[in-house]
């Protein structure tokens, strides 16, 4: 991009305000609104708290302005970006909401995890105007931005976002086909169900399960992709594994059971100090720190 764009965020919350400081950051102008006082009064500490994390001067920070009246916020905008929590009705509602009140060549994104987009666009009177913008948690450490094109959105408008966020310091990719959880999160959630399957048939406990991905193909993973490897290994070799291994991978089509019954014991995650597994204070705060630590030096590079 060759000159700073006005950029509006709808939603000041975990996602919002790291997507402002991307965008910031790139030099853009970014207005933020959110209903809640409360968020909008810690925006700003929030921005400087990402500032002192990659060492940066303020000159992000003082590009966000936050507004509790989303006219007012959207008012010059050229793209929106809507950060919303993720419920298919409110998104179609902000939606609508905008389009009442942007300019009618203004790109509204919707930065969500799972839902398609193009049931997000369905009330929409210009949804070619209208893309899916999934950043990852949190949007300045993970790089990667899936743009998904619904069935009715312009391919200028996916080119447009592209290169916005390209421009920005994100990797972006092109989801050419809008379905539920897109790329990441149906590969991601794949994996998730297999493992889930693995320990509630007693192969091993979570832990192992965590190992195995963490010590063994997850070292490989940020620097060769699942397609790869396999042309690396050779796809003769992809299909004789899948000969045996495919019959017995599992098949639930809805969430797991064991899933289920965790979460009607009350075992919701580090949270509650049990999940699939059990997590004291110290042992959960000790991950989310390497957790952190480890994210924030990927971004560095």
């Amino acid at each position: 991009m060759d000159n700073p764009k006005n950029i509006s965020i709808i939603g000041a919350g975990l996602m919002g305000h790291g997507i402002a400081y991307v965008l910031a950051r790139a030099g853009h102008l970014v207005s933020v609104f959110d209903r809640s006082p409360e968020s909008l009064a810690s925006l700003e500490e929030r921005l400087d708290a990402l500032a002192t994390l990659f060492g940066h001067d303020r000159s992000a920070v003082i590009r966000v302005s936050s507004h509790n009246n989303m006219a007012e916020a959207v008012s010059n905008a050229e793209v929106v970006i809507e950060a919303a929590i993720e419920n298919l009705e409110i998104k179609q509602f902000i939606v609508a909401e905008l389009e009442s009140i942007v300019s009618s060549d203004t790109i509204i994104a919707s930065n969500t995890s799972a839902l398609p987009i193009t049931e997000i666009a369905s009330k929409a009177s210009n949804p070619e105007r209208i893309v899916g913008s999934h950043f990852w948690n949190p949007p300045h450490l993970v790089k990667l931005v899936e743009i998904i094109q619904a069935q009715k959105t312009s391919d200028a408008t996916v080119e447009y976002m592209m290169a916005l966020l390209t421009d920005a310091g994100h990797h972006a990719v092109h989801v050419r086909k809008d379905v539920p959880g897109f790329i990441g999160n149906r590969l991601q959630h794949a994996l998730k169900r297999e493992a889930i399957a693995i320990v509630a048939a007693g192969i091993c406990d979570a832990k192992t399960v965590d190992d195995v991905v963490k010590y063994g193909f997850g070292k490989r993973l940020a620097v060769m992709g699942p397609l790869e490897q396999s042309d690396l290994v050779g796809l003769k070799l992809t299909h004789q594994i899948h000969e045996t291994l495919m019959p017995d991978i599992d098949r639930t089509n809805k969430p797991h059971p064991y899933l289920e019954d965790r979460i009607a014991k009350g075992h919701l995650g580090m949270s509650t100090g049990e999940g699939f597994r059990k997590w004291t204070p110290e042992e959960a705060k000790a991950l989310r720190d390497k957790f952190n630590s480890f994210l924030l030096e990927q971004a560095k590079e």
